[in-house]
This record gives structure tokens, sequence and C-alpha cells, in this order.
């Protein structure tokens, strides 16, 4: 026995010498060369881009990680247990490994040959998360060993339990219990009951296989694991633990839900975000508050929606979207298989009609829903027949649909459910701040899952008679006044540029003689723009219609531009007529108002337009210094960007992190002269009172301007308009071209669709007309001659003028304005 004893101890202090050499040994080839653990006090979690409206309303989140971080003391203390419980029990007194862990291991892999126990702690599984792959080799677990003995004598074991729980992959893109909650629950984790934060501790394990979607009754039972774990270890009482091992789980995929429907912006501020941060831009936990206003979003959102399924409704209907046949497929599980292809658009719900009678149809909708059309929920259904005439209106349910029929419905205001239609017209609707350049609602398209084409910054198209007002301008500038008279009378040219002749005409194909140019601009006379056109000159004219921000390449070289054939964006017309709703300042369009880092320090800043009558400029290319520490690699600087692509802003960065910079102001350069301005408003505001935009006065305001614009065949409507306050244009059209028919002008189309949006818009806003700027008069004129009064004209009007350019009395002499016709004019036809 004495023997015995002695070669055991020998063996034993053999055995401990082989394991010290061992270790030392293994210290020598994997320890030296692990990282170091170090960089876990600053470490950068991958959190995705989140976008979000000026009042903080979420638009949208962009990266292929979903990740919430959470402070570890923000985070309920079932959730930190049942992470303890289900992965480490002995988390708070272990050194990073848990030797007792290692021995069960050990053991059962002696016993049984296979690695069916796992001796990870918490500690390790962070070490390998960060710094190693998830092979299970020998040498990744002795790394991982030694990683996890120097984290623990680098941090404490909360931090090691916080950079744990929001680094750890939970399946579905979900990277943290944060992430993992709203998944999962769509809920915060403090919102979490006990069997929820047991589920999200039983992911770690296996996520994709051990899974409440996908794999639900496996899930259940590792959550039940968790739960009895959590009983043993004191964490719950036994009352609790019934309780939370009998509630059923409620687990379904939670996408990433926007408070705010406002894709085409968030698509906007993704290219604009990864040009300036690169794909840091995707991870790097930035958050973008933009200049978006979720009240005249939600506003701007309905407007459109309602407008274009207005439009397609005036047209009657195109029939079902399909048809299939039921046979006896009537219950729900069947109906909702047929409609798994059709998603909700814009508010539209897919249906299956299941049955209908003379006048009810029942339609199963894909929320699961059944509800009853009656013929009144469907008398627009007229059939299509083209944009300019339809069939008669249904007389029974039958002319309308059939069992089968797939169709759509739409929830109203009522309660009621009303048929639908998806439209194939299209609409832009852009509104901005006309004082600080903020864009505060855009709308690119009907639907941007159908189109992510953004018809506010990408589509060119001919903005007609809208565009009417810049020319006006430039005549006013050019010497003639509100009260000029202009011949509207034909015209025809013989243009070798167009090889054919042109023969210009108004709308209603008639001649009304010589006009004032306010009742041109009321009733937008064709003609008599034409003629303003070509008195004060083209080029003159292209040089000046610049000064609004238009580039002098996309501006006609020929007279058709006074008739609007310019191809311009949305965006570009409605920077335009913010000069004129500001006083004569060009403001540069914007729609971020700032990024913030992970840390919550902001990066880049934009600031309100200034209004500068004498700007002082940086030189061209000139870039702000670039502040960085030292110790970061040297950046390459960008070219100067800014939240409007392709305009000077100030922000520069490089390589995969931005360095800020001092936000400066962005002046807004004076370009015309306010009494300019005021004129062609005050003839806009006519054209709201009595002209093309008549239709606005129903909004019972006194302070609106703007101008309709439609072009040849009716292919684009438009309305711009304005008060002090906002700015907005509006285009509707089809993308291919197609006409909209005969009436669907601008004061049709698209001027309902600026009304329903400016009335929420401005609801609250006073109404206040514009101050007369100093530089102006008034005169009594004769309205026949444009000319000053005589005092015993009993129906002479009032006109605003500007000083020095009051008209001629009649005795005068001078009765001919500066725009009349030569005595030959070899291009006119009286």
């Amino acid at each position: 026995m004495k023997k015995l004893f002695r070669w055991l101890v020998i063996a034993s202090l053999v055995a401990s010498l082989l394991g010290v050499a061992a270790i030392g040994v293994a210290w020598l080839v994997y320890g030296r060369s692990l990282p170091d653990v170090e960089s876990l006090r600053d470490v950068q979690l991958q959190v995705p881009l989140r976008v979000f409206t000026e009042d903080r309303r979420l638009i949208g989140i962009f990266g292929e990680k979903r990740r919430i971080p959470i402070a570890i003391e923000d985070t309920p203390a079932c959730l930190k247990q049942a992470f303890i419980a289900g992965e480490d029990a002995r988390f708070y007194e272990h050194p990073g490994v848990d030797y007792q862990g290692i021995t069960r291991a050990a053991w059962s892999l002696l016993t049984t040959g296979e690695k069916s126990i796992g001796g990870s702690t918490i500690t390790q599984q962070l070490a390998r998360n960060f710094f190693l792959t998830a092979e299970k080799t020998y040498t990744r677990k002795i790394k991982e060993i030694f990683l996890a003995l120097r984290i623990e004598r680098e941090l404490d074991k909360d931090q090691i339990l916080e950079l744990y729980m929001n680094k750890i992959f939970l399946g579905y893109r979900a990277y943290g219990v944060g992430a993992a909650a709203e998944v999962y629950y769509g809920k915060s984790p403090e919102q979490l009951s006990l069997a929820q934060c047991a589920m999200i501790a039983a992911l770690p394990k296996a996520p994709s296989r051990i899974n409440p979607i996908t794999s639900p009754e496996r899930a259940l039972e590792r959550r039940d694991y968790v739960l009895s774990r959590m009983l043993e270890l004191g964490y719950i009482e036994p009352d609790r633990y019934r309780q939370a091992i009998a509630e059923p789980d409620r687990a379904y995929y939670h996408g990433a839900i926007a408070e705010i429907s406002a894709p085409y912006v968030a698509e906007m501020v993704r290219a604009q975000a990864l040009e300036l941060l690169g794909t840091e831009a995707y991870e790097g936990g930035y958050e973008v508050v933009t200049t978006i206003d979720s009240r005249l979003q939600i506003a701007a959102n309905r407007a459109v929606s309602n407008g274009l399924e207005e439009y397609d409704q005036r047209h009657g209907f195109r029939g079902p979207e399909a048809h299939v046949d039921l046979a006896d497929r009537h219950d729900s599980a069947d109906l909702l298989d047929i409609l798994n292809p059709y998603r909700p658009i814009s508010g539209l719900e897919p249906g299956v009609v299941v049955e209908i009678e003379d006048t009810l149809a029942v339609v199963y909708l894909r929320n699961g829903q059944t509800v009853a059309l009656t013929l009144d929920d469907m008398k627009w259904a007229a059939p299509f027949i083209n944009r300019d005439r339809k069939g008669r209106e249904p007389e029974t349910v039958a002319d309308i649909m059939q069992p089968g029929d797939i169709v759509r419905a739409r929830l109203h205001d009522d309660g009621n459910w009303r048929l639908g239609q998806l439209p194939e017209i299209e609409a832009a609707l852009v509104s901005l701040d006309p004082l600080s350049g903020d864009i505060k609602a855009l709308v690119g398209g009907y639907d941007f899952a159908r189109s992510k084409f953004n018809r506010v910054t990408q589509s060119r198209r001919q903005p007609g008679s809208s565009f009417k007002p810049f020319v006006y301008s430039a005549a006013l500038e050019n010497g003639f006044t509100v009260a000029s008279l202009v011949n509207d009378a034909p015209i025809v040219f013989e243009d070798p540029e167009l090889e054919r002749a042109w023969k210009p005409q108004n709308f209603s194909e008639k001649f009304y003689g010589p006009t004032r140019l306010r009742e041109a601009m009321v009733n937008s006379r064709n003609l008599v723009s034409i003629r303003l056109l070509r008195s004060i000159g083209i080029e003159n004219a292209r040089d000046y219609i610049t000064r609004f921000g238009f580039e002098r390449d996309e501006l006609p070289s020929n007279l058709t531009m006074a008739l609007g054939t310019a191809s311009l964006t949305p965006l570009s017309m409605v920077r335009g007529y913010a000069v004129f709703a500001n006083g004569g300042y060009l403001v540069q369009p914007h729609y971020i108002r700032r990024i913030t880092d992970m840390a919550g320090e902001t990066i880049y800043e934009t600031w309100p337009s200034v209004p500068c009558d004498d700007c002082s400029k940086p030189a061209e290319g000139e870039l702000p210094e670039l502040q960085v520490e030292k110790e970061e690699p040297e950046f390459k600087p960008l070219d100067i960007v800014s939240a409007a692509a392709g305009d000077d802003a100030g922000f520069t960065g490089g390589g995969n992190r931005p360095g800020p910079i001092d936000s400066e102001p962005t002046y807004a350069e004076r370009v015309i002269t306010p009494q300019n301005a005021y004129l062609v408003r005050s003839m806009m505001m006519d054209v709201v009172r009595r002209g093309t935009g008549v239709r606005a006065m129903q909004l019972g305001r006194n302070d609106l301007a703007g101008k309709t614009g439609t072009t040849n065949e009716q292919r684009d409507a438009w309305f711009s308009g304005y008060n002090d306050r906002l700015v907005t244009s509006v285009w509707v059209g089809f993308d291919n071209h197609d006409p909209l028919g005969r009436r669907e002008l601008g004061g049709r189309a698209a001027l309902p669709v600026w009304m329903e949006y400016m009335a929420v818009a401005l609801g609250g806003v006073e109404d206040k007309p514009p101050a007369i700027p100093e530089g102006l008069a008034r005169a009594r004129i004769d309205p026949d001659t444009g000319l000053l009064a005589r005092l015993d004209d009993g129906d002479a009007i009032m006109e605003i003028f500007q000083a020095g350019r009051l008209p001629p009395m009649p005795e005068s002499g001078q009765g001919e304005s500066p725009d009349a016709a030569p005595e030959e004019d070899p291009y006119e036809i009286y």
C-alpha cells in the first residue's frame, strides 16, 4: 500500500508537471499571438443605420445586422438571470473558465466519445464571438480559454455580460437581446414577460435550429429548461415558474417597423450616408435626423394616394387583377393561400370574391376579414374604355365582378369598405420651407415597393404653364409691367430647328387680342408668353432664369421655352418657386438635419439658409480642415458633398470613419429683387383667386399663390403654389408619357392633391398676405389700355407698379407698350 501510495503521489506530481508544461507550451504556441483584449473597452458593435423624422419618428433602418444596444443597468433582471441560468450558472464565481464545466465536458467525451456537453462560459463565448471563429477544434478551444482569462482581468463581470448580451447572434439577423426582443415579439427588452425572457435566453445554443419561429416545439423545450434552471438557482419562485411554463409563445417575425412611411426619403438618406460614410454607414450605429415633419409627411402620403385613386376611378374599372377557380376552396386556409401572392399596396387590401348577389358582393380579404361590398360601394366602376371614355354605370354587381375575381378594397374613415383599384398613374409631391430650404414632406410615387423610381429627384418632365412665372419675372426685369399689353393673336413660325411650321395656340383655341400681363398669367395665355419671350430675347431669358437654380443647358434655346418645354424635376421647380415665396433668395433644398454616431455625438449638421445680399463664399474646391485623432489612419478627403446630392454643404470624411467638421451656415443669395418677387406673386395670387387655380379658394385662405401647368395632349399635370411658410409642387402623369385624358388639366389632376396636402400643412398657420416691399406704388389704370386712367374714368382699376415704371397717360402719345409688334412682322398672321 505504501508503494502504491508513493507511485500515485509521483504520478500526480508528474501529471501536474506535465500539465503545467503543456499549459506553458500552449501559451508559447498560442498565447503570444492572441489579440489584445483591451480593445473590448472601446468596442464598436455593428449597429444599423437608423433614419428619423425631425420629431424623432422612425422612417427606416438599413444594415445587414439588426442590433439595438442596451446598457447592462437598463437590462431587465429576469433577462440577465435567464442567460446566466441557461448558459453559465457560475458566471459570477469563476475567473473566466469554469473548471467544473470543463471537467463535465471532458468526462462526457471520455465516456461517450462525443462532444455532447459544452464547457464554454459566457466569457469564453464572448471571446469566441469577438476574436475567433465558430469551428469546433481543440486549437480554438485553447485560444478561447486564454482569451477568456485575459478578458476577466481587463473587464468586470457586468461589462462582460453587457458586451455578451449585445453581441450574441440570436437568429433572424438579430444580434443582441434588444434586437431579438423586437424581432420575435415586437417589444423592447423591458416589456418582455418572464417566459419571453427565457425564450430569448434559449436561443444562443442553436439560434437557427432552436427557434420559436422555425422550430417552435424545440424552442419551447429549451425555454422550459431555462425556466427550470432559474427555479433551481432561486431566481424565480415556484408560482412564477408555473405561470411562465403555462404561457403560450406568440413569437413571429417582426420586421423593422417604420413609424412614418417615407421610403423615398429613407432611400435618399441611405444613398447619401453611403457616400459620406462608406460601408461604415450600415454598421456604425449612426442615426440620421431628417428635416421631414411627420405630420406633413402623413398628409402628403394620403393626398397623393387619394388623388391618384380619384383620377383612376374617374376613368372607370379596368377589371379584376386576376381570376381563380374557387371550386370547393372556400375555407379560410385555401383563400389565404390564393391571396398569398398579392400584397397590400398603399392601404388597398387584396381580396377574392366568394359570392355575389344583384346588389352585394362578399369578399374575403388577405387580412382575414370577410366584408360585404354593396353596389353603392362600387358605383364608380363603369367599364374603362379609354382615358377619354368609360362605359355605362353598372346596374348589378355581376356587371363588375364574378366569384373568383381578385379585387382590391379600401377601409374608409367612415368605417366602410369600398371597391378600389391600383392606379397606373404616378405622382410626385415635394414640400419645402422657402426660408430655410428644409424639405418637410416628399413622396416620389404611389408606392415605393411597386416602383423605387423617385419622381421628385429623378424624373424630368415638362412643367408646361407652371414654368411661365419665370418668364414673366424676366419680362418684369426687362421693362415690362403687370399692366403691359401684349397681343394674344395667332402666330406662325417657320423654324428650321423644328423642321416644320409651328402654330402655337391657347388651350381654348381662342384668341383675345391685346391682353395685360396679369390677365395673361391668370388665364395662362400661351401666345402672350411666346411674344414676351421673343421681345426680351431667348438667350437673355435663359441667362436670367438660371438665377432660380436651373441649369442653362436644360432650358430650350427656342421660343417653346415660354410654354414650359424644359425637362425639369419637381425638386428643381419647388426650389424655383421658393425664390418668389421668400422674396428673392435662392435656397439650397436639403433633407438631412444632422448625423450622430453611436455615442450620440453630432458629426454633421445642416444650418438653415441665411439670406444674404452680398455673400462671401470660400474659394471653389476649398475643403474645411478635417478633425481626426492623430492615432487614426490618414484619411483621403472626399469631395465636398451635401444632403442635397451634388451641391456644396461642407461635410468631409474618408476611410472607414468620417471626421467631424465645424458646420457653417449656408448662405441664400439674393437672385431677384423683392419688388420683382412680389409682382410675380401678386399675379399668381390672382391665378388662385380667379384663374386656372381658383379651386384652391376652397381652402378659405387669402395668402396663397400658385400656377397650374399642363403639357401637350395632357401628358403632364402640375400645380406649384405657396405662401410665406411653405412651397409645394405636385406633378401627376404616366411614366411612359401616355396622355392623361382630354379634361385632365393641372387644375383637375394635380391641384386637388396640392389642396388636400396644404389643407393639413397650413392648419393653424396664420392667414397673412405678403407685405408690399418698398419701391412699389399703386396707380389707377384703364383696364382696356393698361395706361394710367383719367380721373373721370369709372371703369379704372388699381394696379401695382415698380417705382419709375408707371405707364403714361393716354394723352402723352406713348400709348404703345414696349412689347408692341413691329409694323412688319413676317412671323405673324392676323
